[in-house]
């Protein structure tokens, strides 16, 4: 692979002119790292979809490459862990967002941010999962911890056709959970029923107009990449003891809630970032996924749409606006 000249997604914004585009790139123009990759798949997230508008609030410097996953092999490396073809992983910490991302044919990255692919995934089955997968994986974890298991009561997940929601579905239900998947597309039930939802809750189901420092207790836990409103109704809603975990913003950033769910019911809200998780901890989350998805044919469900590197543009505006169901891979 020439790295003195390959493809790229790049956005740029000088003064009040944005623009976005492929574009030759050189691998001296990528920002630093030990390790030189071959992307052969990305995979497209609401946070890249923020990286490709002009006021997304997420990129730090132009001229930019976004794409928070890629998947590849290795072409040079001044690591020893890493040798070259070696299938690789990477997600989060700054890439595609302070450090050039996945949307190129080339990467260079930090050794310390990679993952080598687990023996049971292929490279494309890896970006089906992406940051999306491991932010599942990390919710449920965190609700195990704090005692969920499948006797404690039904998990709620919102936003269930999204990419988290999506994974979340999935692997509540692969580990025995009954799982009450939200969403506002009524042509989704089906696609969710798939997953291994019991019960489908419409999205205006958890925003009534009156609300009450606590509802009728409904959930065990909740997997919620939402936020907002919907969230507040939700800690309402919780049983004794119940936990929300949190992962995204696309409800709000405001949380018009009160503390009665916390000192009344012993609620709990955690906070899940995937970007800045440990590394030495991701591999066995991977291989999780991987045994829980791989083999009853959610891995397919989930990751059917394939798209090429100069179709990202078109789908950005579908990404941001909720109408991506699962998640997108993209082919170099």
């Amino acid at each position: 692979m020439n790295t003195n000249s390959f493809d790229a997604l790049v956005v740029d914004k000088q003064g009040d002119q944005f623009k976005v585009g492929l574009q030759k790139m050189k691998l001296e123009e990528l920002s630093q790292g030990e390790v030189v990759i071959r992307v052969h798949y990305s995979s497209l997230n609401y946070k890249d979809g923020l990286a490709c508008i002009p006021n997304g609030g997420v990129v730090r410097s132009y001229l930019h490459i976004p794409g928070i996953d890629l998947a590849g092999t290795v072409v040079s490396s001044m690591d020893s862990r890493f040798s070259i073809d070696q299938k690789v992983i990477v997600t989060g910490f700054g890439l595609g967002v302070s450090h050039s991302g996945g949307f190129s044919t080339i990467a260079r990255v930090p050794a310390d941010w990679i993952v080598p692919l687990p023996p049971a995934l292929e490279l494309d089955e890896a970006m089906v999962i992406g940051t999306a997968g491991l932010t599942a994986a990390l919710s449920i974890e965190r609700l195990e911890h704090n005692g969920l298991n499948p006797q404690s009561g039904a998990v709620l997940v919102t936003g269930a056709t999204g990419g988290v929601g999506s994974f979340a579905v999935a692997l509540l239900a692969a580990r025995g959970y009954r799982v009450a998947a939200s969403t506002g597309k009524s042509e989704e039930h089906d696609y969710l029923r798939m997953l291994g939802a019991h019960e489908i809750i419409s999205r205006e189901a958890l925003n009534p107009s009156s609300r009450r420092p606590l509802e009728k207790q409904a959930w065990a836990a909740a997997v919620d990449p939402v936020g907002g409103s919907s969230l507040a109704y939700i800690l309402a809603s919780l049983q004794y003891g119940g936990s929300v975990a949190v992962s995204g913003l696309t409800g709000g950033g405001d949380l018009p809630t009160t503390v009665h769910p916390f000192i009344l019911r012993g609620a709990n809200l955690l906070g899940i970032d995937s970007v800045h998780y440990p590394i030495e901890r991701r591999y066995p989350l991977w291989e999780q996924i991987a045994d829980d998805l791989k083999f009853n044919g959610n891995l397919k469900r989930i990751g059917s749409r394939r798209i090429r590197l100069s179709e990202i543009p078109t789908y950005v505006e579908n990404i941001l606006d909720g109408r991506i169901r699962g998640r997108v891979v993209i082919e170099m």
